[in-house]
């Protein structure tokens, strides 16, 4: 499971009122090893809690990954 897919079961179960400990005992309970951390839990829900409800990724500044050659 990609990470766009676990921030929308994290969105889910905030939106359901659950709190960080619950969403973060059911996603290792069925996904193990590739859960979120908590800390990603609790960055996503204080997201959510100022009233974001999208689950896309911030565009980053900084360095860029790739670079293009002419």
């Amino acid at each position: 499971m990609d990470q766009k897919q676990f921030r929308v079961f994290i969105l889910h179960w905030f939106l359901i009122g659950k709190n960080t400990v619950q969403t973060k005992h059911w996603l290792e309970r069925y996904y193990k090893d590739s859960a979120p951390s908590e800390t990603t839990i609790k960055y996503w829900f204080a997201g959510f809690k100022r009233g974001r409800r999208d689950t896309d990724e911030a565009e980053h500044s900084g360095r860029l990954n790739e670079v293009e050659t002419p």
